[in-house]
């Protein structure tokens, strides 16, 4: 059994051993209400694997399934539809400008999750039994050896498969201001924290492989210097920038109440964020792309911005477009 923290033993936790130099894995969920913090020699393998960006506690072993079995089972469109307004009505009231609306998608497939994550390739990859497998391919924040701190916000999807994609994504004027608002939000978010905030990279595309094609996504590269001995503070700060701003909104206290109140329950681990700090560095990822298991079953959690110009069906299929699988494989015929 993993122990849960409460959110003030996890922060002390971490600052601690961020002033000792001690490395550690930490796993906080979207609401920070059980939040993970361990040694990293202490990770017990047996229900718990990790693989992020390069740091991980199992290798890569061959995935041998002749075919694989990945059906999605969409939310009733009444149901989404009802979040949408609630969210579109408080766009248009000021009540905020962006707004992350997220859902699970029922599904039926014959992997187990630790199948997906051995089978998965993604930037940070997670593994948590009879609970959950993230394989997400964005950053949170990195804070290199000379304190430089930087985030990597993701916003903006498109099938790759599609005439002239990255034009597309890039001239998109939702897929424009979405972005342009994330942007701000994560901007404000390291200044609370480090000084010499910029903006490093903008609207930069990077592809990832799915079981259903190609999808491009933009993201941008801001960047700060954090304060001398910051890592005595590394929880203290690391919880002052989350929720992460990519997946809740801005302004991001108020966004945050929308979303709670359109989506009706908690997201638990999903949105939320992963991360080790090795001693001397640290890396996290964002846990979207996301397969949990439930006492209904299996679900894929997923969702999209929402601004005063989105369409609805547009959302609607985003969100079912990023339940995937990153890895090609062979589908069996869909189960009955």
């Amino acid at each position: 059994m993993i122990e849960t923290l409460k959110r003030e033993e996890a922060i002390r936790r971490m600052n601690i051993w961020g002033g000792q130099g001690e490395p550690f894995l930490f796993i906080i969920d979207f609401e920070m209400a059980r939040p993970i913090v361990l040694k990293l020699e202490e990770v017990p393998s047996a229900i718990l694997l990790y693989a992020l960006n390069g740091k991980s506690n199992c290798q890569d072993s061959p995935f041998h399934r002749e075919t694989v079995v990945f059906d999605k089972f969409p939310m009733p469109r009444a149901q989404y539809h009802r979040a949408f307004d609630l969210v579109m009505n408080n766009l248009k009231a000021g009540n905020s400008y962006l707004v992350n609306l997220a859902f699970p998608t029922p599904i039926a497939t014959n992997l187990s999750l630790k199948e997906a994550f051995i089978a998965s390739r993604a930037r940070y990859r997670l593994w948590l039994d009879k609970q959950f497998t993230c394989f997400s391919p964005e950053s949170f924040i990195t804070i290199d050896e000379t304190g430089q701190i930087a985030s990597f916000p993701m916003k903006g999807t498109i099938d790759a498969a599609l005439p002239d994609a990255e034009d597309q994504l890039i001239n998109n004027l939702k897929e424009q201001a979405e972005h342009a608002t994330i942007v701000d939000l994560i901007r404000n978010d390291l200044s609370m924290v480090a000084e010499n905030v910029r903006v490093k990279r903008y609207r930069y595309i990077e592809e990832v492989e799915t079981h259903q094609g190609a999808l491009l996504q933009s993201s941008s590269e801001i960047v700060g210097q954090l304060k001398q001995g910051y890592q005595s503070s590394l929880g203290s700060l690391l919880f002052q920038l989350l929720p992460a701003g990519s997946i809740s909104g801005a302004p991001k206290r108020k966004t945050i109440e929308i979303i709670q109140s359109a989506e009706g329950k908690a997201r638990g681990y999903y949105t939320g964020v992963c991360g080790i700090f090795d001693g001397r560095q640290l890396d996290s990822g964002v846990m979207i792309r996301f397969l949990e298991k439930t006492p209904e079953g299996m679900v894929f959690k997923s969702g999209g911005g929402i601004t005063a110009n989105s369409q609805e069906e547009e959302e609607y299929q985003e969100m079912l477009r990023k339940a995937y699988l990153p890895f090609a494989f062979t589908p069996e015929p869909a189960l009955r």
